[in-house]
């Protein structure tokens, strides 16, 4: 199967992520379809219409209801799902309004309640949608002349948001990742692949430029040193699941996460969107999760920098 056969569906294909692998793909000779609440075309945040945006095909549709875009996904060599939230806005601005401060700290912090853990939008954007596409979309049956196993991209997250955003940010996204390799196991036409991005950047759109320069840094002093110095990540990261040890595989402390934060460096977000559309090339046949050494690698990087290494890879 030729790049230039290959049909791709993103889910928030219009938003900051999606938009860039909408990009990547179509640069690659893809056909690429949209869907999103919307159904509107991306634009710049300062409303310019780039040129790349007449030759994707916009679709409105609901993520969580099948039927609104189950006609695409015969049709489509893989789906990309993209949509999610940081900030978890529905629950926060519930406890705002409610002048429940000690409730916004701890949903801040992640020491909520597990019986108030499934009321915001972490759980609906970053694991059920996911969910909900991933078994539309192993249900569908192929058009004639789709052969190759058909991956569904997921764009997970490393660990590195806490104490500053909610452990459930994470805990969702691991959540979306377990339940989407469960639903492959009966599936083996289809492959699974989680992304994982530290720090997204643009320098035009968002610009972060300053401290992804200063975290790519420190990720890639961390690398360069030998492994018997004591860095900070490393220390941290002994912090954490040694003397601080409350952390488990699934979610690990927040000082876990700060240690990936200093040892993991930021991509840019037109890189993060080529590394996807490289996964799915059947013949590298990608699975499970990619960090971010992983994606340097997908877009030829591994021999033209310093060996910067992920957490997952």
């Amino acid at each position: 199967m030729s790049a230039i056969a290959q049909k791709i569906l993103v889910v928030g294909g219009n938003g900051f992520v999606g938009s860039a692998v909408c990009k990547a793909a179509l640069a690659r000779g893809m056909g690429v379809t949209s869907i999103s609440s919307s159904g509107t075309p991306y634009h710049t945040p300062k409303g310019h219409t780039p040129d790349w945006v007449e030759k994707v095909e916009w679709r409105k549709a609901d993520a969580m209801n099948p039927d609104t875009y189950a006609d695409i996904l015969p049709g489509v060599n893989a789906v990309v799902h993209t949509i999610g939230t940081l900030l978890d806005n529905t629950r926060r601005n519930t406890l705002f309004h409610d002048k429940d401060y000690v409730g916004l700290l701890k949903s801040i912090t992640g020491i909520t309640p597990v019986e108030a853990r499934h009321l915001g939008g972490y759980d609906k954007l970053n694991r059920d949608t996911a969910i909900r596409v991933c078994e539309a979309f192993t249900a569908s049956k192929p058009s004639q002349g789709i052969t190759d196993v058909r991956p569904f991209v997921y764009v997970s997250a490393e660990d590195f948001h806490r104490p500053a955003i909610s452990v459930r940010y994470i805990e969702t996204k691991l959540e979306a990742e377990s339940k989407i390799d469960e639903i492959m196991k009966d599936h083996p036409q289809y492959r699974a692949v989680h992304v994982r991005p530290s720090m997204i950047y643009d320098p035009e759109t968002r610009p972060m430029t300053i401290p992804a320069n200063l975290f790519t840094f420190s990720a890639w002093m961390h690398a360069a040193m030998p492994s018997f110095v004591p860095m900070p990540a490393s220390v941290i990261r002994w912090l954490g699941t040694s003397v601080f040890p409350k952390a488990t595989e699934q979610t690990p402390s927040a000082l876990v996460s700060i240690a990936t934060l200093l040892s993991v460096p930021p991509i840019q977000v037109d890189h993060l969107g080529e590394a996807i559309c490289a996964s799915l090339d059947p013949a590298k046949n990608v699975r499970g999760p990619v960090g971010v050494r992983a994606m340097r690698e997908l877009i030829g990087w591994s021999k033209g920098g310093p060996n910067i290494t992920s957490s997952d890879s």
